[in-house]
């Protein structure tokens, strides 16, 4: 996901929250500042956990590492849906920038054998970002994606950790293969993009819903109908940081500060008071992840 090109001056800090919340899927190893300024910036407005997405190995090792460190980080780890075809195809262009295979699919078995690891470790908390993204990837590309995918589902029911799904493109095969495989207990569509009558699916299943600044955007519609028919019980919130600033600072940098401001619009969407809202969304995330 690429952040607009613009103006990247860091958006002003919103009023704090008086309902502490957490941001349920940030990449603080992608934002332009340390991990311990990001999260002083966070807590200042009432943002006073987060989780940490790994969406490669190095990337999975550090969100690891992080949440090792603080007690109010927590990690995922994964290879994401675009990282699964870099490594048995090979690609030059992935997460880390790390020049990949082609590996064929040994390469993918040792990566999963790595997340396996990975997801083994107490403070991890979730397996994930997984799922299937069919913006760029071509057929080949397909069915590696869901090969990984696949596997992902088995590690988190293994270890009894929460899946954090990346669905773009997709919907239709997403919700297939949970349905094919079983979805574990706990699974999380992160940055929601799906509609109403998707999310009516998400919730019969008891999947939760993560929001992002998209959801703030005003063309889009469907997010709002999809969050205003989601249950309470099932909504979380999120940045995706540095990428999907709300609105009105779409394009500028994203940090977990700004979750107040997409806390709000949802609110309003729900025509709830935000203090309601901010604390199902803070018991939700808990729930969610097991902490």
């Amino acid at each position: 996901m690429a952040r607009s090109k613009g103006d990247n001056t860091p958006p002003p800090a919103p009023e704090p929250l008086r309902v502490t919340v957490a941001d349920s899927h940030t990449h603080l190893d992608m934002q332009d500042a340390t991990p311990e300024e990001i999260l002083a910036r966070a807590a200042s407005v009432g943002v006073t956990t987060v989780v940490q997405v790994g969406c490669d190995i190095l990337g999975s090792r550090w969100a690891a590492e992080i949440a090792a460190k603080y007690d109010n980080v927590h990690a995922t780890v994964s290879l994401h849906p675009n990282e699964a075809p870099r490594i048995v195809l090979g690609d030059p262009d992935g997460w880390s920038g790390q020049k990949r295979g082609p590996g064929g699919m040994a390469a993918l078995d040792a990566a999963v054998a790595e997340i396996d690891a990975l997801a083994a470790l107490p403070q991890v908390r979730g397996v994930g970002e997984t799922g299937l993204d069919y913006f760029r990837t071509g057929p080949e590309g397909v069915e590696i994606q869901q090969e990984s995918f696949r596997r992902h589902i088995a590690l988190a029911k293994k270890h009894g950790k929460a899946l954090v799904i990346h669905d773009r493109d997709a919907h239709a095969d997403v919700l297939r293969i949970l349905t094919e495989e079983g979805a574990p207990e706990r699974t999380v569509f992160h940055c929601y993009s799906g509609d109403e009558e998707m999310a009516k699916v998400c919730a019969e299943a008891g999947y939760y819903l993560s929001f992002a600044g998209p959801v703030t955007f005003p063309a889009n519609h469907h997010l709002r109908a999809a969050l205003a028919v989601t249950p309470m019980d099932r909504i979380l919130v999120e940045t995706d940081a540095p990428f999907l600033t709300p609105a009105p600072f779409r394009g500028r940098p994203n940090a977990p500060y700004l979750i107040p401001v997409t806390l709000r619009a949802m609110a309003q969407v729900r025509g709830v008071e935000e203090d309601e809202l901010a604390a199902a969304v803070a018991a939700n995330t808990a729930r969610a992840f097991d902490y």
